[in-house]
């Protein structure tokens, strides 16, 4: 791969093509093909089954967006739950959170979290701090089993093949409601409503029928395929769109603040129409 072009294919009609300057670390693990490579202009780079999922350059607007925006909407949220996100960006910012007690980070693929700890110690800083439980499992059997009550639980899950399909579903949902506290938050990642039209919208419609309060939010993330990104936030008892403390301020950020939490519910009007 190195001194070549590395092409990602998102679509059968669109793909995007990185110049590869090193190839650092290669291998198939039980679950997917992870690479680890350096990309002009991106620096370090996490790749999983042929997909961009982490650059140095600009992890933090995904990473800030999808951890911020629930964890300043909820009054108290001390017990937190990660699913997915091994290269632990997610946890790094929810960590920032002087309220938060407890981490549950579970990820199914543990050579992800031990080669983005080798390759990417800035954003897997968060795996040694104490408030941190690494659990190496299935998300999906996890969230159905554990006795937890969580305040606020993430996705950050890859997309819809392999390991990750079953995190889209409406039984996942469910058990994700159940193990949220009786005024628990969810936010997920929801892809692409331009490219990915169809798994935004059953994301959207089965956390619709779950929950009393959805809503979409957006951000722009240069290496995500081409246009906005989705989060869906889904709650029990808080609208995600208001902030609960408007004093709490979280140093350090890059691309959150709270006039961005506020305005990336405002929607285009093309989202507004396939959200009805």
């Amino acid at each position: 791969m190195a001194g070549h072009w590395f092409c990602e294919q998102n679509t059968p009609g669109y793909s995007v093509q990185w110049k590869v300057l090193q190839q650092l670390h290669q291998e198939t693990t039980p679950f997917q093909e992870l690479t680890i490579a350096e990309l002009a202009e991106w620096g370090r780079t996490l790749i999983l089954d042929g997909a961009v999922q982490y650059t140095e350059k600009d992890e933090f607007v995904y990473h800030e967006m999808i951890a911020h925006v629930p964890l300043m909407s909820h009054p108290h949220p001390q017990q937190v739950l990660i699913i997915g996100g091994g290269d632990g960006g997610t946890l790094r910012e929810v960590l920032k959170h002087p309220q938060v007690a407890r981490v549950d980070m579970v990820e199914i693929d543990r050579r992800v979290v031990e080669i983005c700890k080798a390759y990417l110690p800035g954003v897997a800083s968060g795996f040694e701090d104490p408030r941190t439980r690494l659990h190496i499992d299935d998300g999906i059997n996890y969230v159905r089993e554990t006795g937890q009550k969580y305040d606020v639980i993430l996705i950050d899950s890859s997309d819809p093949v392999g390991p990750a399909i079953q995190l889209y579903s409406r039984s996942f949902y469910l058990d994700i409601y159940n193990a949220l506290a009786d005024d628990g938050m969810l936010a997920v990642q929801s892809e692409s409503p331009l490219y990915y039209g169809q798994i935004f919208d059953t994301v959207v419609a089965n956390l619709k029928d779950i929950f009393p309060i959805t809503r979409v939010y957006l951000a722009t993330v240069p290496t995500y395929v081409s246009g906005p990104w989705s989060f869906t936030a889904a709650s029990k008892t808080y609208d995600p769109l208001q902030i609960a403390d408007d004093t709490a301020i979280i140093n350090g950020l890059k691309y959150y603040n709270k006039h961005v939490h506020r305005a990336a519910f405002a929607l285009p009007q093309f989202i507004l129409e396939r959200l009805g």
